[in-house]
């Protein structure tokens, strides 16, 4: 099965996918982990992703999308795949249909007030990466992780102004990619509120149905 999934930041893309993946048995592939992941190999597409954002640039579509499909040629992709994070426009999604087209758009809906709720409360540890909420998952004691005892920080880009600003910028971006899979009859809009594992639920449900 090759799945979309598409969301505004705070969603919960990335843990849905991660959840998806290892139950049934698919890659999880984000546009991130291949920037990462192409600058450890040092390929030739690495380097140019390395010099561009060491630039503070954002990777243009044309790299993009080479990278997304020199990934999905790799074996362990051809059962199926679920990309987090790409398309994020309609001509991205455009130029995906031509490399492999996905079966299916899973759209996670969630209110803004919510997503300002979960990103405001994120903490994150300064020495492992593991990541707590002040309300719904907070550490054993405040401000330090549980799992290595370093201290915990917040995401400057975590800051009220910053997600609102995060937000618009998304939803101006991705409603017409929204509306484009929506006319192809691939899209289905799932609500993202609530545990991961209830979310998941629901997206599974959509899927049989």
């Amino acid at each position: 099965m090759k799945m979309v999934f598409l969301g505004p930041p705070g969603a919960g893309k990335g843990t849905l996918a991660a959840l998806a993946s290892g139950r049934m048995g698919l890659p999880h592939i984000s546009t991130g982990d291949l920037f990462r992941a192409a600058i450890k190999d040092g390929s030739e597409l690495g380097k140019k992703v390395k010099g561009i954002l060491d630039e503070g640039s954002l990777v243009p579509d044309a790299l993009t999308i080479a990278l997304v499909e020199e990934r999905l040629s790799q074996n362990d992709a051809q059962r199926g795949w679920i990309l987090d994070g790409f398309p994020r426009t309609t001509g991205q999604a455009e130029a995906l249909a031509g490399i492999s087209d996905p079966e299916w758009v899973i759209n996670f809906d969630v209110e803004d007030s919510v997503i300002l709720k979960r990103l405001t409360g994120r903490r994150i540890c300064s020495g492992c990466g593991k990541i707590y909420h002040i309300e719904s998952m907070p550490p054993s004691v405040e401000g330090v992780c549980d799992a290595c005892g370093a201290g915990l920080y917040t995401r400057p880009d975590d800051s009220q102004e910053s997600i609102r600003t995060r937000l618009s910028a998304y939803r101006s971006q991705t409603a017409p990619l929204v509306e484009w899979y929506g006319g192809k009859g691939k899209l289905l809009t799932i609500d993202g509120t609530g545990a991961p594992e209830r979310v998941y639920e629901r997206f599974m449900e959509a899927i049989k149905a």
